[in-house]
């Protein structure tokens, strides 16, 4: 090859070498704009459930149906569904507070958004919502308890004519068990709540202690922010395969309450014996072990003057249709004394022991620890 060809090669080769760079950067532009263009509207999506959240806690205090019908679409089934299901929460809430004689002041939600998807303002959202519930009794009203309760939503949403609504919702509602409270007698339960005071607590045992620090660390989505909103890393989560709530009653009562496992009581390489796992074997175990003892067991009307007597650490089990469903651990009490209680499936942290399972049907078991 003479000089003269190899100046030509070297031309063509830079040119070429050009027009590449040239496309290079007309990509990169694009791909930059588009991020761009995502991310804003990923914000806008975030900024409206936010609000929607927001709204529907505001709506909740104020008994205002008109607020949370403007928020679904109601001309979907699912949309029509996920509407009925929040106005019948809301009736509930509003119940179970003429029951207990108190007033919710304020709700509040810290949302988590985990994944956008979707584009052409049809969207899909999976998140984490950590609402702060806030309550005072009718003749106690200067002092304000606080609970927390932990939820995880798929949403779908909706941008009309510049409003954001929702066509579908799916989350495991804290209070799904909870139809009505008409058939309880609730004057006399709020007679004698009102007449209980406060408890004193400073002379719990250590390992008592310990785990209800166990506890509010580890309550996923109704912890504080400054724990991650997460469960123990060291132990799986068994919400997928129908609950996680006597996993992590058996996690306090081994981490914090440093009960020994053994051959019935035990998890090991990511799985776990029926007593450790499952809420009815755990609560059978820790009975006829004699590692806990029965305070009561009946319907709401027969225990709830009973439940003043729970202790932090001790637990309540939940039975449906004879079998015990639900684990929760207490974890405290309230301005007037009454028991609050932190689970998985869904979390809690420090809730009232009945809020969330007020049908008549359900059987309570309140069962002291030993420790």
């Amino acid at each position: 090859m003479n000089i003269y060809s190899k100046k030509v090669t070297y031309k063509i080769i830079i040119k070429f070498l050009i027009i590449i760079s040239i496309f290079l950067l007309l990509d990169l532009f694009n791909y930059n704009r588009a991020l761009a263009i995502t991310e804003n509207n990923n914000e806008e999506v975030i900024n409206a459930i936010e609000e929607i959240f927001e709204n529907r806690n505001k709506a909740i205090l104020n008994g205002d149906l008109e607020l949370i019908e403007a928020m679904y679409d109601e001309n979907t089934t699912y949309g029509k569904w996920a509407c009925e299901h929040e106005k019948r929460k809301m009736k509930y809430i509003n119940n179970w507070e003429q029951k207990q004689g108190v007033k919710f002041i304020d709700i509040n939600p810290e949302v988590v958004v985990r994944k956008v998807s979707g584009g052409d303002n049809k969207y899909s959202v999976n998140l984490l919502c950590s609402t702060e519930y806030k309550y005072v009794y009718e003749n106690n009203p200067e002092e304000v308890n606080i609970s927390r309760i932990g939820t995880y939503h798929i949403l779908n949403l909706v941008n009309r004519r510049g409003m954001w609504i929702i066509t579908k919702e799916w989350y495991k509602d804290p209070f799904a068990d909870s139809l009505n409270l008409d058939n309880i007698k609730t004057d006399s339960i709020k007679e004698f709540i009102l007449n209980q005071s406060s408890r004193d607590f400073s002379n719990m045992n250590e390992r008592r202690i310990k785990a209800i620090e166990y506890a509010d660390k580890y309550c996923g989505a109704a912890n504080e922010k400054k724990y991650g909103f997460t469960y123990n890393k060291d132990y799986r989560n068994f919400n997928s395969l129908g609950g996680d709530c006597a996993n992590f009653a058996s996690q306090i009562l081994f981490e914090g309450g440093k009960f020994r496992k053994n051959a019935m009581w035990n998890y090991e390489k990511g799985n776990g014996t029926r007593a450790w796992l499952n809420a009815d074997g755990f609560k059978d175990y820790m009975l006829h072990s004699g590692r806990a003892s029965l305070i009561a067991y009946g319907n709401y009307d027969k225990v709830y003057k009973a439940s003043f007597k729970l202790l932090p650490g001790d637990f309540v089990a939940y039975e449906k249709k004879g079998d015990v469903t639900h684990i929760s651990v207490v974890t405290g009490a309230d301005s007037k004394g009454y028991s609050l209680v932190s689970c998985h499936n869904t979390d809690r942290n420090k809730v009232p022991w009945d809020l969330g399972w007020s049908d008549s049907n359900i059987r309570f078991w309140l069962v002291r620890v030993h420790y």
